[in-house]
Parts: C-alpha cells; structure tokens; sequence
C-alpha cells in the first residue's frame, strides 16, 4: 500500500472512530449551535488570515497562515475537536436552518482534516506558498477599505512574513509531483513582477517617507526571498518531484463527498458525464450546421473563432457587454437582481494567476463595508508567448464566447450570488460554500440564458454555450480519470482539444488545472444537480411555479451543498441526478 493510502485509511479510521457521544441537554438547541458556529467561522479566519481579508474581516490583517508542523497539527486536531462537538448537538432540537448549517459544517471539518491530513498539499504544491503570499497581499491592496497609507502598514506586516513562509516550503515540500513544481516555476516571473511593479504602483500616492521606506526594504527582501526561492525549485526540487499527482480513488470519493455530499460512485458519475457530453456534442454540432450547414463543424467553429477582439481590446468588448446581459435578465423576468453596487470591473488576470484561470469573479466580501469594488477578471494571452501562441490563445476568446463568460461570471452568475451574499441566511453560509452549487449555478444559468431566448437570432451564441458546456464535461471525465484511473496530463491534454474543441494551450492549461484541482467536474455536476432540482419543484409547486420563484428561492438559500438544497425547497433529499 503506498503512504498516501496508508495515511487515507489513517485519516478515515480517525474520522469513523471519533467519540460521537450522545446529545445532552446543555448542548441543544439554536443558541448552543450557533455559539459552535461563530467559533468555528473565527477559527477558519485565524488559519487563513488572507481568506479573512478577502471576506472583509479586517482583524487578522497583519497576518500570514502559518504551514509550521506544529501548526498544521493543530488545525488536524482542532477540526476533530470541532466535529465532536457539532456531533454533541442533537440536530432534532434545531430549526430547520441551523439543521442545514450543522451539516455544511460537519463536512468543513471533515474536508479540513482530508486536506491536511491526506491530500496535503502543504507538501506537495510549491505553488500554493506563492500563492497564498499574493493573495494576502493583493487582497490588501485591490480595495480601498482603508485609507493607503493604513493598507501600506498592513502590506509590509505581511510582507515581513513571507521570507519565512518560503522557507517553511522548503522544509514542507516532499517529493511533489513534477507538474506542480513546473507550475511553481512558470508562476514565479509573475509573482516576482506583481511585487516589482503592481504593487508599488498601487500605493504611489502615499507619502510618508518613512513609511515608503519601511516598504521598499520589507518588498525588496521579499523579491530577494521569490528569487532564491525559484532558483531553489529549478536547481533542487525540480529533480526530486517524481510524486504523482494523482489522489486515488478513496481519496477522491472521500473529497467529492465530505467537500459536496455527492456519493454517487465514482463509475456512475463517468457515466453521468459522458451521457451530458453526448448530449451537448450533437448540441453543439447543431449549432454549427444553424451558422452554416455547408461547412464541417470544426470549419464553422474555425471561422467563429476567429472573429475576436485583439489582446489589447479584450478588455474593453467584455465590459462593454455587461448591460445587455442584465437588460434580458429583467426583461425576462428571470430572476431578482438586487439593488446593485458598483458595476463589475473588467480587469486582467493578476500575473499570478495567469496560469491555472482564464476567467474569474473577485467581489469583495459580505463583511466589507467600505470597500465595493467588484472585478471581473479575464486572462490574455502571456505577451511573452509568439504571434501565433496569442493568435492560438486568442481564437477562445471569440465574440459569442466572451458573452456566455460573462453569463457565468457576471449576469446571472456570479456576480448575482454576490448580490445576495450579504442576506444569506446565516454566517455559515457566507463563509463556507459547495463549488458545486456556486459553480453549478453559473454553468446552468449559461445554459437558461439560451433556453430564455438571449441573441437567439445568431447560432454562434448557441454554439459557444454547448463548447463550454463540453469543457466542463471534459473536466468531469479527466478529474475522474486523472485522479483514479492513470490518465496523463498530457492524455487529458488531448481530450480537450478533441471532445471539447479547444485551442491546444487551452486544452494544455485545463489539463494541468485538473491534476491540481481534482474536483472541478463540480461544474457539470452541479448543472445537472439543479436541472433536476428544477424539475422535481416544478412537480411540486404544479401551477404555482415560475422559473422566476425558482431561482429566486434556489440563490437565496446561500451555496449549500445541494443535498441540502432540496431538502429545503422539496422537504426531502430524493435522488440528486
């Protein structure tokens, strides 16, 4: 057995053998829950100050998370500590909402404790040092919660930390899988250059001398620490990263269920996926023929994908698309929009980011008062790249694709789960959350967006939605496959450029996400999660229902798994595909 299986069986004996000892008096009810709960959330914000920042909680930002063995031995600890606890209050003598938010949290401890303790990534992803660096940073500098200045104290608090967190990679990092250390090292330039150039930029109207000189010596180690810690990836763990990626298929199940209560053994869920690709393939070939039926689909999709804005202008044409997505929304009676802040920003992707998204949402969080600034993030071609990798990149950001983006990202997307996130019905709900409702969400609104009508009068919009459609299908099929079954990144690779019509450095940068990222077929499965919720509250609403109350009541709920979803809008869990 290997040591990864080994510690599975480990961490899996320690979860089923955990005391559940029965619920007593002094421990039940809404009161003793949600005591838990707030300890709970203040101890998630503790870990990861960085994430805390991101939700607009400002008491931790002077502060990095700490991967010291000691550390991560504690948070193991308190996570079963925690789970026993909830296990102490008698879910009966709840209302039906805490109910629902005990359950969201006994599966957060649950997937802490299979983070930490078996898929540990705190030794295997050089990347996620870096990583949680700029995040921390960034998520001071990109809103404006507090004066510059105050924000400039707070990044040099932080950045007087980051020398000694790589150093603690260097202890951590344990036979990685080359990939990642690859990834680790294409994403240091960026990083490097976030310190170098963003961020001074960000604060050049500050003027406190002695303030600016704190900084330019804390950023200057840090670029001082990025450096060495790159040279050290390439000349020392590069050639000792011979560990697989790969989870497993206990630890993949184990994940998929503690992270979105999906237990559908793990052939079903293949079959599931490659029943939707299907589906969506003759969709899309359909598409193609309404554009032009003298034409081969890959001729047609060809000719659309080459109708995209420059790198220069990609920007610029997404934002400009923004309105018309919420002008159908209303027209349509589709959903609630809530009085909005600010619109989204287009912006691009952070250089540190480049590598594993191509497109994401960056709203602040539901307990930032000050700070509204909400950023739609979109990734260009790297300018380093050749003219014919950009024009290669580019041909994915095609006009009709650049529209069923924003569906996802924006309008009804993301941007509206944001909208609401503040009136989510408790705390854990606007902490914790299921990718597959956030993400199944977005991806089945794209898919509405059509059934709705939206530029039914040009196929190519219809033809850019099922080649998303078939993206994430593909994702569904190589998470699987990647993590279970010996499929290679480079196999994976292929696939995309096959089966989901890719441009090759696309279907390259899927690939690796999903050696990293070995659940995101949350995004089918939580497409076809809500279509079958949709279906089953039709059922029971009868000449009640509108496609309006139901998504009205869906997001409302806040992005619980969706188990817990039907539960609430049906009264019973049923079968979830």
């Amino acid at each position: 057995m290997t040591a990864r299986g080994t510690a599975l069986l480990l961490a899996v004996a320690l979860l089923a053998c955990t005391p559940r000892p029965q619920p007593v008096t002094v421990s039940t009810g809404d009161p003793a829950f949600r005591e838990l709960a707030a300890q709970i959330i203040e101890d998630a914000f503790r870990r990861s100050p960085g994430f805390a920042t991101y939700r607009g909680v400002h008491r931790y930002d002077d502060r990095l998370d700490d991967f010291s063995a000691s550390a991560i031995l504690e948070d193991v600890a308190r996570a079963r500590g925690f789970r026993q606890r909830l296990d102490m209050i008698d879910p009966a003598a709840l209302s039906d909402e805490a109910k629902l938010d005990r359950e969201v949290l006994l599966r957060e401890m649950d997937s802490l404790v299979l983070e930490l303790d078996v898929v540990r990534s705190w030794a295997r992803d050089a990347d996620s040092y870096t990583r949680v660096a700029t995040d921390a940073v960034f998520s001071i500098m990109k809103r404006n919660f507090a004066p510059a200045a105050d924000r400039l104290k707070l990044v040099i608090a932080r950045e007087k930390q980051i020398p000694a967190l790589l150093a603690q990679a260097r202890v951590n990092l344990d036979n990685p899988p080359r990939v990642f250390t690859e990834t680790a090292i294409e994403q240091n330039d960026g990083v490097q250059n976030f310190f170098r150039t963003d961020l001074p930029l960000a604060f050049a109207d500050v003027t406190d001398r002695a303030l600016l000189t704190e900084f330019r010596q804390a950023n200057g180690a840090v670029l001082n620490a990025l450096a060495d810690y790159k040279r050290w990836l390439q000349t020392d763990l590069l050639p000792r990263s011979n560990g697989s990626f790969a989870l497993g298929a206990q630890s993949y199940a184990a994940l998929l269920s503690a992270s979105n209560m999906i237990d559908a053994p793990l052939d079903v869920l293949l079959r599931i996926a490659e029943t939707d690709r299907v589906t969506n393939e003759r969709a899309f070939v359909e598409a193609a023929d309404a554009v032009d039926r003298t034409r081969s689909t890959e001729e047609v999709l060809a000719i659309v994908a080459g109708r995209h804005p420059t790198p220069q202008a990609l920007l610029s044409t997404t934002q400009n698309v923004l309105d018309s997505l919420r002008d159908f929304i209303t027209a349509k009676n589709l959903v609630t929009i809530p009085p909005s802040a600010p619109p989204a920003r287009v912006q691009e992707t952070p250089p540190f980011m480049r590598t594993t998204s191509t497109a994401s949402m960056d709203t602040p969080g539901p307990w930032e008062t000050t700070a509204s600034e909400a950023y739609f993030y979109m990734t260009r071609p790297d300018p380093r790249w050749k003219a014919a990798e950009q024009e290669a990149y580019m041909r994915g950001w095609y006009d009709q694709m650049i529209l069923n983006v924003a569906v996802h990202e924006v309008y009804p997307g993301h941007y509206l789960q944001f909208l609401y996130a503040k009136s989510y019905p408790s705390d854990v709900r606007r902490v914790f959350s299921a990718n597959s409702n956030s993400e199944g969400w977005a991806h089945y609104v794209e898919q509405v967006m059509v059934e709705e009508g939206f530029r039914a009068d040009d196929p190519a919009y219809a033809l850019a939605q099922r080649q998303d459609a078939l993206l994430r299908d593909v994702r569904f099929i190589v998470g699987i496959k990647m993590h279970t079954q010996g499929m290679t990144i480079d196999e994976a690779a292929a696939l995309f450029e096959s089966q989901a019509h890719q441009p090759a450095p696309v279907a390259r940068a899927e690939a690796i996400r999903g050696a990293g990222d070995p659940l995101y077929g949350y995004y089918t499965m939580g497409k076809l999660a809500i279509l079958k919720l949709r279906n089953d509250y039709r059922a029971l609403k009868g000449n009640a229902y509108t496609l309006k109350d139901f998504h009205d009541t869906f997001i409302r709920l806040g992005p619980l798994p969706l188990p817990l979803v039907r539960q609430a809008m049906l009264g019973q869990r049923g079968q979830l595909f």
